[in-house]
């Protein structure tokens, strides 16, 4: 997920930074859904656009979660 950050960084940003915990929690929440995308053999128009909007969010979440660890080191 945060490849290249300290196990031990992101469990303690995780209890002392609320935005980074609900950041954290939302990213895995969108991985898991497209997870379920990806194994799905054939995908509508509705779930492509849905897809595309979860790696969006996802992105987004994880721009951000890099920002708050690089103004914590």
């Amino acid at each position: 997920m945060l490849e290249g950050i300290d196990e031990e960084t992101i469990a303690r940003l995780r209890q002392e930074d609320i935005e980074f915990r609900r950041l954290l929690d939302e990213h895995q929440q969108y991985e898991s859904q497209l997870e379920a995308y990806t194994n799905l053999p054939y995908l509508s128009s509705e779930q492509e656009l849905d897809r595309k909007r979860l790696q969006k969010l996802k992105l987004q979440g994880k721009d951000r979660m890099l920002v708050i660890l690089q103004q914590y080191q």
